[in-house]
Formats: C-alpha cells, structure tokens, sequence
C-alpha cells in the first residue's frame, strides 16, 4: 500500500510538472494570430444571442456561434494589424432580420478600417428564398457567386397558418379574448385567415423590412432604389443573370475565391477562423471600468432561465434574469447594465418581476440600456420599457402592447371518441380553468376584469417608462407588432443599432468617454458544462453540494491550462402553464 502511495504521488508529481511545461508551452505559442491574417467565418450556420447554463443546451448549441462572438471577432480584428482581411460564407440564413443587420453593421466597422471584406456563396438559396443571405453579403465589398449557383432575391413574404377549421373537424374551439385588435396570437386559433386589423400590422412590418433591404442592397451595390423593384420582379437570378444585373462580383469557385484573397493578403497570408482568432485576441472590451451583461432571451416565465431541448428555445426566468439584474445593481464595482433582450414575451408576472428589477437598478444609480436582438414583443417589450435608454435594429420586432387568454373547448373531441367527462365543484368560478366546460356569464366577467386590469398596468407603465402620454400609447398599442424603425418614429425606442450602439449609450449614461475601454461582465457568472452538470437542482445532499464546490474548484485551477491548450489546438484527438403566455406574440414564417 504505502509503495502504491509513493508511485501515486510520483505520478501526480510528473502530470503535474508536465502541465506546468505544457502551459508554459502554449503560452508562448497562444495563439499565434499570423502577422497577415484574413479572418474566415461562415454564416450558414444559425447563431443564438447566448448558451444558458444548462448542460443539454452546452452540447446541443455547442457547434453554434454567438452573435456576440462573431462582433466581438469582427470588431477585435478591425483595430488588429496583423488581419488585413475578412472573407465568409454566406448562402441559406438562418438569422431574423435584426441579427443579420447587427453582422452588416460589424462589417461595415471593419471595412471603415480600410480592410477587405469577401462574400462567397455556393448560392443564395438554391430554388428557394436568398434575400436574408443576399442582404447581408452586400455589406462586403466583394460578392462572389459559384458558377453553378443562383440568387433567389425575389421579395419578402410573410405567412402565417391558421387552425380553426382543424378544431372544428376535430369537435374543438378556441374560446378566449385580446386587448386589442392587433393582438392577433388568438386568431391561430379563432379565424382561417388574416383579420383586417391583422393583415394591417403584417403589411405594415412586411414593407419596413423589405424598404430596409432595398436601401441596403442599393446603396451596397449602387443600384438605383428606383430601379430595384423591376430589378427583383425579374428574380431568381442564375449566376450569369446576377453578374450581368451587377448583384455579384464574379463567378468563382471557393478555392478560386481563396487563391485570389492569399495574394490580396500579401506574401504569407494566412486563413483564421473567427472563434480560432477570438480565442487567441481575446474578447475586446476586457479593461477599464465595469459594466454589467445580462441576457434576457427567450419566453418569459417565472422560475429560472432554462433550454427545452425538444423545441430548441430558452426561456427568460424571472428568478435568473431580475437576479442578475439585481446582483449588478448592488455590485459597486458596476457602473451600468446593459440588458440584452431577445423575446416574444409570456408570462405577465414574469415580466413585471423583471420590469421592477430595471427599475430598482436605475433608482440606486445604475443606467440600464437596453439592446433588443430580433424581437423583443408583448412580455419582451415589458421587460425593456423602464430602460434608459432602449436600442433596436431597424428590422426588430418589438411593441405588440397587449394581452391575450382563453382555453380550448374539448368536449365536442370527447363525445366523438367516446369519452365522457362528470364533476362536482365547490365555488362559484370554480370551473372556469376547465377545457370540459365553456366559461360562465359570470366566469367571462372576471376573465375580461382580468385582461383589463392587465392592459391597463402595461400601457400605463409604457407611457411612464416612455415618457410618452397616455393618450398616444393608447393608440399604438392594441397589441400591435411595429419594426424597429417604426417604433422609433412612434418614441417606443430611443436609437436605432445594435450592441455597438448599446455600449456606446452605457458609456455615455456614466461619464466615460467614447473612446475608453471598459469591462463587460455577464451576470449571472457563466459556468463550465461540468460545472453545470454539477449543480443542477436536485435532493438536498450537503454532501454532493461539498462534492459538487471541489470539483468546480478544481476545475477553475485547471480550466486555464485547458483554455490554452484548445486555443492552440493542441487539444485534437481525431475521431468520427398556459396563463405563461399572455404576452406572447405568436410566431412569424417570413419567407427569407
């Protein structure tokens, strides 16, 4: 036993010193960002706006970037002198309209840079829809198409299903009610196609993003605005049909593209992946004073934020976001908030928990400046309203100030399967939460006394935070989506941009110049996967809670060492409640 011991302790001794030479190692080596580099990324894979601390989420999303990290990789190479340039793949997006304008934007930072930027795609969209794809490659100066590809920028079209007819052959209804007419989530449900009221708001959104895409792509490609809906009318462009209408560069192969940028880049370019560059530069806005980071993506719900894995979505939980909020708020080394909100809404009391926490913050002194990603409606505008500052793209989704409910009749799908339904009750209402029944006279009085009560706090408090009367909310609420750019124009937003503009804003709010280099901290502190892993909720074991901080101890000793080793690449081994939901905007199918 005790020779066991000794050889033990050798062995660990050895690792040990073996580490110390292999991060001593890497570190000289750390990522050796060539002197003439040309960055590489691709745009065909979807980006999320954060990975949640959630071991599923940690490996399901694992292969995506964020959108923080392609900005942050784009906007640390613009100021960098050893990349000289940027080329990326770009063909199907899957990205809304906000996210791909907040990468045009990046880009267009780093062209300012006098740096080459160079599109190449396969094709915009193969016998389908390109415009997204098409748009966001016009922020490069360089379009190059594959000879064989084509372009399919044909306009924009949004659509949306409808399953009334459905209910009903199934003995089903939807029975429930909105504030007001444009809050149209209901009409999934209740109508086979768009209500007035309904096709106004779609309109309405539809020609804010596609006047968005015509100036983006005009002033890129210096077409005449004019001219561009003739131009797109003619549409799908096969690749020769797109160099003659000038919407490319040139017809090229990638390693035809990638010859001609090696010799553009100087003798010894090298090509750099942007998380490879991003791991070895270091994320920008690393020094100075703090401003806090919080992420509030996905539906909003009371408890703790999380990943459904089965629908691939976040949820917004009260519990981690106003938390965090909170924890920032008190933090004295925090100088402002910069709250991230990407949502179609949920749960009103969720909301409101969260709207106290902004609020909370701004009374001890915190500016909190909002940054809204590609929607952030209903629930997700609630969360934001009593900001300081409040940022969107132009082609965000944002407002639907409203409230919806009801429940689905399913007695009449019971009877035509034989199934019947008996129960006794004590109170009034007590059946009012039944699918097996229709409300009662007086069960509909106090739903409607319920949605009121809830459109009045929501309005009201739109036109504090806003500093906006009470009259005009009135009048562009009822529950109606609006595009960034329209929300601007309506005062529901202060500026239009993304992150850059964010920052630039909680800057300002706190007395430090433009120019200055501050620290962003994400609140909550993000774990590890095993850290993660470790501490998810379950049986109370003071134990495995003392188990659980040792390994995550450990894990921080050694996570530094590991971080060096991957950035070097020297870590290879090859191998082959239904009531959540009242401010809630329904889904959108743009046709991209």
């Amino acid at each position: 036993m005790k020779k066991f011991l000794v050889r033990l302790l050798v062995v660990l001794g050895v690792i040990y010193l073996l580490s110390i030479v292999a991060a001593v190692l890497v570190i000289s080596h750390r990522g050796r960002v060539p002197s003439k580099t040309i960055l590489e990324a691709n745009f065909e894979r979807q980006l999320v706006e954060e990975i949640p601390d959630n071991p599923t989420a940690k490996v399901m999303l694992s292969d995506r970037g964020t959108v923080r990290d392609v900005v942050d990789a784009i906007d640390r190479a613009a100021d960098d002198h050893r990349v000289v340039g940027l080329v990326a793949k770009v063909a199907a997006v899957s990205m809304g309209m906000a996210q791909v304008q907040e990468l045009r934007e990046a880009v267009l930072r780093f062209r300012a840079k006098r740096k080459f930027a160079v599109a190449f795609s396969e094709t915009f969209g193969e016998f389908g829809p390109g415009n997204n794809a098409y748009y966001l490659a016009t922020a490069f100066d360089q379009i190059y198409l594959q000879p064989s590809g084509d372009i399919g920028l044909t306009g924009l079209m949004l659509e949306s299903p409808f399953v009334k007819g459905t209910l009903e052959k199934l003995g089903t209804k939807f029975h429930g009610d909105h504030r007001y007419e444009y809050k149209n989530a209901l009409n999934f449900f209740t109508e086979t196609k768009y209500t007035p009221a309904h096709k106004e708001a779609m309109t309405a959104l539809m020609n804010s993003w596609f006047n968005q895409v015509t100036d983006g792509i005009c002033q890129a490609r210096k077409i005449p605005t004019n001219q561009f809906a003739a131009l797109i009318d003619r549409g799908p462009f096969l690749g020769k049909e797109a160099v003659d209408a000038k919407l490319v560069d040139g017809l090229a192969y990638r390693d035809e593209v990638y010859d001609q940028l090696k010799k553009k880049g100087g003798n010894g370019a090298e090509f750099l992946y942007l998380h490879k560059y991003l791991e070895r530069a270091g994320r920008p806005h690393d020094k100075g004073k703090t401003i806090a980071l919080v992420y509030g993506v996905g539906g909003v719900s009371r408890g703790k934020s999380d990943y459904d894995p089965v629908q691939g979505s976040l949820t917004m939980g009260s519990d981690t976001v106003a938390g965090a909020i909170r924890n920032a708020a008190e933090n004295k080394d925090v100088k402002a908030i910069l709250f991230r909100v990407d949502s179609p809404g949920g749960s009103y009391v969720a909301s409101d928990t969260i709207w106290r926490e902004v609020v909370r913050a701004r009374k001890a002194g915190k500016p909190v400046i909002v940054s809204m990603g590609d929607l952030a409606g209903s629930g997700g505008y609630f969360v934001a309203m009593a900001a300081d500052k409040i940022v969107a793209q132009p082609g965000t989704i944002t407002a639907s100030i409203g409230v919806l409910g009801g429940k689905l009749l399913t007695s009449g799908f019971w009877n035509k399967i034989g199934l019947s339904w008996d129960e006794v009750h004590d109170g009034a209402n007590a059946t009012m939460w039944t699918g097996t029944q229709d409300y009662s006279p007086a069960e509909w009085k106090r739903f409607e006394d319920w949605l009121d009560r809830v459109y009045v706090d929501f309005t009201s408090k739109v036109a504090d935070g806003r500093k906006l009367p009470k009259d005009k909310v009135l009048q562009i609420a009822k529950g109606r989506i609006w595009s960034g750019q329209d929300a601007k124009n309506l005062g529901l937003i202060d500026e239009l941009g993304g992150f850059d503009t964010a920052l630039k804003l909680a800057k300002k709010a706190v007395g430090i110049p433009e120019s200055d280099e501050v620290k962003l901290v994400v609140f909550p502190h993000k774990k590890s996967l095993i850290e993660s892993i470790m501490q998810r909720e379950g049986p109370d074991n003071s134990e495995r809670e003392g188990a659980s901080a040792a390994l995550a101890r450990v894990l921080r000793t050694i996570q530094p060492v590991a971080r060096e080793l991957h950035a070097a690449g020297l870590d290879r081994v090859d191998s082959k409640d239904r009531g959540d939901d009242v401010l809630r905007m329904p889904a959108l199918e743009p046709g991209r």
